[in-house]
């Protein structure tokens, strides 16, 4: 029995058409088009040589930190996170108790996507700091990306009231798709325009572009997008990798008003 398995391992054709060579197969193409989306292109031949092996590497080294979830994909807030980060920063909860804590351990829960427990820790800094502009907003982009604009838009609206350009643009661009989630196509716009006086992110104009483009502004639509993707080949790498989202939704809505 022993040598009749060894056998049908080594049968190229019983490996060829094996499930698990074919699950195997998929994940290596999975990672190869993910590294292609990414502009990683050295991973992308070393997956493509190197066979399963590199995609594997991949998959830990570059996939799994920089994916993070769905649904903040493209809505990062400024910073990074770690375990070790968490675990100091649960620490010093329980000894201190600062808003600041709270509010650091939130944005790491927001950046992997873990919503509640972002929402759970603003929510604990908001009760000791009341009036920090970063707590507000913060919890605002979360309310948002929980699909309550509503909740969101009074917390936003009070940070951008109060500094315009809070976060490098990042709440003035949340209030804008909360105006545009609640239905206000108008103000939307026009908080759009006044985020790209001062910034290009690339988040902007894809979704300046989407609302006009709903309002049958073909000719402006083609130009930001054009633009965005003209400005997009000249970026540095870390740019591109963290706006190829927008740049991807750019392309496809680019097609439909050609």
């Amino acid at each position: 029995m022993t040598l009749a398995l060894i056998d049908e391992l080594t049968n190229w054709r019983y490996l060829l058409t094996s499930p698990f060579t074919i699950i195997l197969l998929l994940f290596q193409i999975w990672m190869l088009i993910d590294a292609c989306r990414r502009r990683e292109w050295i991973w992308a031949f070393f997956i493509l040589v190197f066979s399963v092996f590199s995609a594997v590497f991949y998959f830990f080294m570059v996939y799994r930190n920089a994916a993070g979830s769905l649904t903040t994909s493209g809505f990062e807030l400024p910073g990074t996170f770690r375990r070790q980060r968490i675990l100091e920063l649960e620490q010093k909860i329980h000894d201190l108790d600062h808003a600041a804590h709270h509010l650091a351990l939130g944005d790491i829960y927001f950046q992997q996507g873990k919503l509640d427990k972002a929402e759970a820790c603003y929510r604990a800094a908001l009760e000791r700091d009341s009036q920090d502009i970063d707590i507000r907003a913060h919890l605002g982009q979360c309310l948002l990306r929980k699909g309550r604009p509503a909740d969101a838009r009074p917390l936003l609206e009070s940070v951008c009231r109060e500094n315009l350009k809070h976060d490098y643009g990042y709440s003035l661009m949340a209030y804008a798709e909360t105006l545009a989630a609640m239905g206000d196509m108008l103000s939307a716009i026009q908080t759009w325009r006044i985020v790209l006086q001062s910034h290009s992110y690339a988040r902007a104009r894809f979704q300046l572009a989407e609302l006009l483009a709903k309002q049958g502004e073909k000719q402006e639509v083609r130009h930001i997008l054009e633009e965005l993707l003209v400005d997009d080949r000249h970026s540095p790498k870390f740019q591109r990798r963290r706006e190829a989202v927008w740049v991807g939704r750019a392309k496809s809505l680019l097609r439909t008003v050609s």
